[in-house]
């Protein structure tokens, strides 16, 4: 089977994208973590699959590199949009299905915006779990460059108190209150990326939350480039938008 894709960056975070609008491909685990292999395939952080929406624009399904089945991915929701709007199935701004919520993404000069669910401000002393469409742990460190991300990493996502989904570890190094480095390891990559969008949500909220900000903007740094996380405090929650550069990479056709 003959397949057309896309592919799409955001902040080094990429992706391989399938238009399915018109009709699916029946793709299995197998096949599609081949096509994310950076060595047997197109090689990618992850698939998404565009789909028809009753209500919205378009309906996004997100895979991990793994081949299965994963929750939000920031990055990816604004490289989808930005997908929809090259292909003329979304305006400069677009609201779509994504893992049981429905976002909306917007274009602007300086780059692709995406409103994210509010994100429950965290206890810093109980459950360290930060659900921003996916679920994530935030652990300051110092000397964040040199820091074991693969291994810390590892060890903290395959803790028995994460089991059996696992969680997302990430990384971070205070430069203000509003500034942050960040390293993330991701469950499904199995390894660190270049940027994560609702890692660096969850790195934000933390940070507002330790430093009891109340609407605010965190730039967070990530070795694929620069992430702003926009929040806004409304009782025990902050309304959240990411900010970040999204681009079109190349397209072609792959047998599977």
């Amino acid at each position: 089977m003959k397949i057309h894709f896309y592919k799409y960056q955001g902040a080094g975070n990429d992706f391989i994208i399938i238009d399915e609008m018109k009709s699916a491909f029946k793709l299995n685990h197998t096949s599609i973590k081949k096509m994310c292999d950076r060595h047997f395939g197109i090689g990618a952080d992850g698939l998404m699959k565009v789909r028809p929406s009753d209500d919205y624009d378009f309906r996004m399904i997100y895979y991990n590199a793994d081949g299965y089945e994963g929750s939000m991915c920031g990055n990816g929701g604004r490289c989808v949009h930005l997908f929809a709007h090259h292909r003329g199935l979304a305006g400069v701004e677009s609201r779509f299905e994504a893992a049981g919520n429905v976002y909306k993404g917007w274009i602007e000069e300086d780059g692709q915006y995406l409103d994210m669910h509010d994100v429950q401000i965290p206890s810093l002393t109980g459950d360290p779990v930060i659900d921003t469409g996916s679920p994530h742990v935030v652990v300051p460190v110092e000397y964040l460059e040199n820091y074991d991300v693969l291994r810390e990493g590892k060890r903290i996502r395959e803790d028995e108190m994460y089991k059996p989904d696992g969680v997302n570890v990430n990384f971070i190094s205070e430069l203000s209150a509003t500034e942050i480095s960040q390293r993330t390891y991701e469950r499904g990559v199995e390894n660190e990326t270049m940027a994560c969008g609702t890692g660096a949500v969850a790195g934000a909220v933390y940070q507002a939350t330790r430093h009891d900000l109340p609407d605010t903007v965190i730039t967070v740094h990530m070795r694929g480039g620069d992430l702003n996380v926009h929040l806004i405090r409304s009782g025990d929650f902050f309304n959240v938008w990411l900010e970040g550069p999204a681009a079109f990479v190349f397209e072609g056709d792959v047998v599977v």
